[in-house]
């Protein structure tokens, strides 16, 4: 009988001279392992340590230090603080509505963009659209502060040829709003709208064409195929944006003065007033704090609700 002369099959990673235990695989990535320690250290420093002086929010604490320890005081205050109530309600607002405006426009032009069967067009369109997400919020905020000028603005150059008053767009309470969600979706949805192409991209052509031959048109397609199968993606958009949602700061800030500051002061900017202009450090710490738990309490009530309408959440 002959005997069989194929060489006998190694593990990998015998194979490639990798080695085999915990610390010499270790000590073999060592270098790639280095690469994360600037990572490490960022996220130790400025996310995770900040969190044990969370304390502060029990003493009244000054330049120099602790004073006296006042246990919940600063957040029975809290309750009753009709200013934070405002930048509360603010916050769910501006950040609420964006969410909803930006999700659905930025869904709305992928679909469109999907349907696009020129290569170069799709590709000039992605770009444009994307390019002011790398503007910083100062920029931005500068540049349209002089598009949107009473005095020489190109938005008020042009109503006042058409007859009209010039319009203070940054300084009413009822234009500031509208300001505000039409820079962030100008901003951010080119960004949303690249990842739902990527998730577009996922999606089996052999299912539009088997759709085409049932008699399927465009809208039934992307109404049976196409939403559903970018619905996770969405999902984990939208719990993305929840996480953010009582976090905003630097686009609100650039924008405000003391004029509107009825419609546009957030949370964030109310602790920093609070906490770092006035120097009130321990409710500036407790109001960062109240913000963080509804924070966590709003998106893992999101989820849950996502495991019930669709039986998986993203965690």
């Amino acid at each position: 009988m002959a005997k069989n002369n194929a060489p006998s099959i190694q593990h990998t990673s015998l194979a490639v001279g990798k080695p085999r235990s915990v610390l010499s695989r270790f000590l073999y990535y060592k270098y790639f392992y280095l690469m994360l320690v600037p990572g490490i250290l960022f996220y130790a420093l400025f996310m995770y340590w900040p969190y044990i002086e969370i304390r502060q929010a029990l003493w009244d604490w000054g330049v120099l230090g602790p004073k006296d320890f006042i246990g919940l005081k600063n957040f029975a205050e809290i309750m009753k603080d009709e200013i934070f109530w405002n930048a509360f309600r603010n916050t769910f607002l501006l950040s609420g509505v964006r969410i909803v405006l930006e999700m659905f426009a930025a869904i709305i032009l992928a679909l469109l963009l999907n349907e696009v069967r020129k290569s170069y067009i799709k590709r000039t369109v992605q770009t444009v659209l994307y390019l002011p997400h790398f503007l910083s919020w100062v920029v931005t905020a500068s540049i349209f502060t002089l598009i949107l000028s009473p005095g020489s603005g190109f938005v008020n150059a042009i109503i006042k040829t058409m007859g009209g008053t010039p319009i203070y767009f940054l300084t009413e309470e009822f234009w500031w709003p509208i300001v505000y969600y039409f820079l962030r979706l100008w901003h951010d949805t080119g960004w949303a709208t690249i990842v739902f192409l990527a998730a577009l991209a996922g999606v089996d052509p052999e299912l539009y064409e088997a759709s085409w031959i049932d008699g399927a048109g465009r809208i039934k397609q992307m109404w049976y195929i196409t939403l559903p199968h970018i619905t996770t993606t969405i999902v984990i958009v939208l719990m993305i944006n929840l996480s953010h949602i009582f976090r905003l700061f630097e686009p609100v800030f650039v924008l405000q003065n003391p004029l509107v500051s009825n419609v546009s002061e957030v949370i964030m900017t109310y602790v920093y007033r609070r906490g770092l202009v006035q120097g009130d450090f321990d409710y500036g710490i407790a109001v960062g704090l109240f913000n963080s738990v509804i924070s966590l309490v709003l998106v893992v009530g999101a989820n849950l609700l996502v495991k019930k309408i669709r039986k998986e959440g993203i965690f």
